[in-house]
């Protein structure tokens, strides 16, 4: 089954390399990115990054060297070995949070949160429902910050201004999970050219607190 030991072995040393260069804790490296490839940011509004070109050559590497390696089944084995590497790190990072992690290092988020905005007359009318779960035994409070997320290739001032009448102060128990929903009514009379409203379904931010910060 192995045709080559030195490949094999490569390739499994240059995978672990391109997981270590862009995994994914503490931050979401990827909420920037408008080209990516696997876990590898390719652009974002700065332009091109250099380590996510390198890191997905060093990918393709990889895989060809595990191909060579292999004197048989090669395609399904690449197959499994794409797979293992895109579900690993949340395998790892959850392993993580349950044992050694405190703080908002052990708060996770699913990715599926959601805000509304829509302006009321001079006033706009902000909604947002997300799920965030506290991983360690003990009690986190931390505040938290909305970021913006990029809409057709332009970042667009959308859940941010739920700022406008935050900081929110947030506690989660031990091992809970906690459904968040925020209704604001939003004064915007000082924000320049704001949107007149929208809908994101994708939407991240920052949790502080006094161990440091994050970006979900």
């Amino acid at each position: 089954m192995i045709k080559n030991k030195l490949a094999l072995f490569s390739s499994f040393i240059i995978l672990a390399i391109c997981m270590y260069l862009f995994f994914p804790f503490p931050n979401n490296v990827m909420i920037d990115a408008r080209i990516t490839f696997m876990s590898f940011p390719i652009l974002n509004q700065d332009g091109y990054i250099l380590l996510g070109i390198i890191g997905s050559i060093l990918f393709i590497a990889a895989l060809t060297l595990l191909f060579k390696g292999l004197k048989k089944y090669q395609f399904r084995i690449l197959f499994l070995v794409v797979v293992a590497y895109a579900i690993s790190p949340s395998f790892l990072i959850a392993a993580y949070q349950e044992t050694l992690a405190s703080g908002v290092a052990a708060i996770s988020y699913d990715n599926n949160g959601q805000c509304n905005l829509e302006l009321v007359d001079k006033k706009m009318s902000g909604k947002c429902n997300f799920i965030l779960h506290n991983r360690s035994d003990e009690a986190v409070s931390f505040e938290l910050e909305f970021i913006d997320t990029i809409f057709m290739e332009e970042t667009v001032e959308l859940e941010s201004l739920m700022n406008l009448a935050g900081p929110y102060r947030i506690t989660i128990e031990a091992n809970q999970e906690k459904t968040v929903h925020l209704n604001e009514l939003l004064d915007v009379t000082d924000v320049q050219e704001h949107i007149g409203g929208g809908t994101s379904t994708d939407i991240h931010f920052k949790l502080i607190d006094n161990e440091g910060e994050r970006v979900l």
